[in-house]
């Protein structure tokens, strides 16, 4: 995974998000040192599901559904289908 610092990200952009395309492998952008954010490559057809994944509400919405599942306060669309189905 290659790493580049915000400014020479800043003096060369086309050529690191060619090479992330090319590639298919992250960069990793840093400020002073330190890892601030990840650059990666999108393929056009999973654009909404990459957006999806890492929108925080989504993501805190998911843990949030994922947790009454657990705990029983909701269940799974499967199983009340199949239960209507049964009538």
């Amino acid at each position: 995974m290659a790493t580049i610092s915000i400014r020479d990200l800043g003096r060369r952009p086309s050529q690191v998000i060619n090479e992330v395309v090319r590639t298919g492998r992250p960069a990793i952008i840093t400020r002073h040192g330190r890892p601030v954010t990840a650059m990666v490559a999108i393929d056009a057809d999973d654009l909404e599901d990459f957006v999806l994944a890492n929108a925080p509400e989504y993501a805190r919405s998911r843990r949030d559904a994922d947790a009454d599942l657990r705990t029983g306060r909701s269940r799974p669309a499967a199983e009340l289908f199949a239960e209507l189905d049964r009538g």
